[in-house]
């Protein structure tokens, strides 16, 4: 086989690879490992004798609290301010109706707004519940009472919480208590439910999460529903959500995620249930509905949940004890994606700069993978030493295909070439490449972080100076990508060092592809084309080093 068909079905791969994980995202990547479990895990739902009212169990965090319930004429907004982030909730529905994190912005600049997780385009607010045939859409335009008299309360020292309660006509009463905790994501919500109808009931309990979808659009990394169901990580990208409406199994948590953000609900712990998913109106709503549960007339049940509105933060995830974690996967090479993860982080905490991370991150890939590029190179260049042979076989049986490939391969026997030689080191680093690529495009440590110059957020597209006018290929903001540019004539340079093909058709495909890499990577975020950029200028130091070498 010619050297040049081996790199031109290599760099074919490479774009195909990239082509395909844009346009159809890989729905349901199954992770094999243990769950983790909570030490001292809540029971998941309590049937108790119900009190005289809708009131209180016992004064402590985590369970329904006794507090002063005020009037229900009007619905009310409470701020709930905390050193994490700032909350909205309505009474109406004793729902979460914004939320914007302290820790992040909407965009780089300086004077940015907070990053809105939940924004109030949702009329009827997040962590929704039903019970049975009290809808969520019935739920969200009830009036529930609450405990708070003021419009505001500060999270500083101590968990607080909230109470809201709300009688249906039917004698049903619903409690939703949320507890907020100064440092934190996590949001615990309790929800009580007191029969009082007369009769007993066998009905289920469902939370529901809602995000804004746009079916339309690629993402290289996973955006839509994810669940931990069965000990197993399950994904449905939202432009799937009417292919796979109802998914059902031992339910760990359910989550609605962003390219750098999630929110999730946790049952206290794992318990049956279904998970419904349903796209309409360019908003995503996913449903967590729990197995029917026998109430007795004069009971109550109580279920507890742990809310997670915040970044896909690996550490921060881990901290939670959740196992909300395993969120984070970076697809087929995920295995190798953490490791790379960690070493940047590592480097960062040494140097706090993730553009020169990211730079000795790629120093250190390519040391490892130092000997296995050697051995490239230098196939490569006993190849380029014998080109001129090669060709001048063509030439002479250019007529003969079959005794051309017999001398072909006969030369390559008496030069000890194996013209394998260089294909095959490059196709055992082909996983390293992809679990960096999408490491870097995933990881929200890179969101907003700069690295010098021109170049104010590694998460983005590099772009020197912006342009009023669109440029072809080119998503916007528009202006010079000058990585790109210089990565671009990396790649040219590279495939000038090679050995051409020997048909000219190869060869012309082979020159052309460095254009076609600069035109992909032009939307890419400037910390991927960094490492690539980066990667080209050490291979080409080291196949210069080597073709010295054997000339």
């Amino acid at each position: 086989m010619e050297q040049g068909r081996v790199f031109l079905a290599i760099a074919l791969s490479f774009l195909i690879f990239l082509v395909w994980g844009y346009l159809f995202p890989p729905d349901n990547p199954p992770v094999h490992t243990p769950v983790e479990t909570q030490s001292a895990a809540k029971p998941q739902a309590e049937v108790q004798p119900a009190p005289a009212a809708a009131q209180a169990i016992e004064a402590s965090t985590g369970k329904i609290v006794e507090q002063e319930l005020t009037a229900a004429e009007e619905a009310r907004e409470i701020r709930v301010i905390t050193p994490m982030y700032h909350a909205v909730l309505s009474s109406r529905g004793a729902v979460l109706n914004h939320m914007e994190l302290t820790g992040y912005r909407e965009t780089v600049e300086p004077d940015s707004p907070l990053k809105v997780l939940v924004p109030t385009l949702f009329p009827e607010g997040l962590s929704q519940i039903a019970y049975g045939d009290i809808s969520a859409a019935v739920l969200s335009k009830s009036v529930f009472r609450t405990s708070s008299t003021g419009d505001s309360i500060q999270v500083e020292q101590q968990p607080q919480s909230i109470l809201f309660s709300w009688n249906a006509p039917n004698g049903i009463t619903i409690v939703k208590q949320y507890t907020f905790h100064p440092d934190s994501y996590i949001i615990d919500l309790d929800v009580r439910i007191v029969n009082q109808s007369g009769a007993a009931l066998n009905r289920s309990l469902a939370v529901q999460l809602d995000k804004t979808a746009d079916a339309q659009k690629k993402d290289f990394g996973f955006v839509g529903l994810s669940a931990l169901l069965n000990d197993k990580l399950e994904q449905i990208a939202e432009s799937d959500a009417a292919k796979k409406p109802e998914t059902t199994g031992l339910v760990q948590w359910m989550a609605l995620e962003e390219r750098y953000f999630m929110a999730a609900v946790v049952p206290a712990e794992p318990t049956q249930g279904k998970l419904l998913l349903r796209s309409e109106n360019q908003v995503l709503h996913a449903q967590l509905v729990l197995p029917d549960k026998s109430l007795e007339n004069g009971a109550q049940l109580t279920q507890q949940f742990r809310l997670y509105f915040g970044p896909k933060s690996l550490n921060i995830l881990k901290s939670t004890g959740l196992g909300l974690d395993r969120a984070i996967h970076f697809g087929m090479f995920d295995i190798l994606a953490k490791p790379f993860l960690w070493i940047m982080n590592t480097i960062y905490s040494v140097v706090p700069n993730y553009g020169i991370a990211i730079i000795i991150l790629t120093i250190l890939v390519k040391a490892i993978l130092w000997p296995l590029g050697t051995k490239s190179y230098q196939s490569m260049a006993q190849m380029k030493k014998m080109q001129p042979l090669l060709v001048e076989i063509r030439n002479k049986y250019k007529d003969d295909k079959k005794r051309m490939n017999e001398e072909t391969m006969a030369l390559y026997k008496t030069y000890k070439v194996n013209p394998m030689g260089g294909c095959l080191p490059m196709i055992v680093q082909i996983p390293v490449f992809f679990a960096l690529y999408r490491m870097l495009y995933e990881a929200i440590e890179l969101r907003h972080a700069p690295f010098f110059g021109w170049i104010t957020d590694l998460s983005a597209p590099d772009r020197l100076f912006h342009f009023p006018f669109s440029i072809p290929f080119m998503e916007p903001p528009y202006g010079i990508p000058v990585l790109t540019l210089v990565m671009g004539v990396t790649m040219f340079l590279q495939q000038k060092m090679s050995p051409p093909a020997g048909d000219p058709t190869q060869a012309k495909m082979m020159m052309a592809m460095p254009i076609v890499f600069t035109v992909i990577f032009i939307n890419f975020s400037s910390g991927l084309v960094l490492y690539w950029l980066v990667n080209n200028i050490i291979s080409i130091g080291q196949q210069y080093m080597i073709q010295k070498k054997y000339e």
